[in-house]
């Protein structure tokens, strides 16, 4: 059975590696501007508040038909 150890030197180069290759990616990410930001954030509140509403509305009905069964 061998153990593969990494030595201090090894974990610094790839620690760099990664870093470097995480800003490279960075780099490649489209970073919206602040209409896209704006128009984004509006339709994801929007989608939030009308499930919201949707788990409401359905849970007040089955709380209406369980009190009218239950009488």
């Amino acid at each position: 059975m061998s153990v593969q150890v990494n030595t201090n030197k090894e974990n610094a180069k790839s620690i760099s590696n990664f870093l470097k290759g995480t800003k490279a990616e960075l780099k490649k990410v489209h970073w919206p501007n602040k209409k896209e930001l704006i128009n984004y954030t509006t339709v994801v509140l929007a989608s939030c508040l009308m499930m919201a509403l949707l788990i409401w509305a359905i849970d007040s009905g089955i709380g209406y038909l369980l009190k009218l069964i239950l009488r």
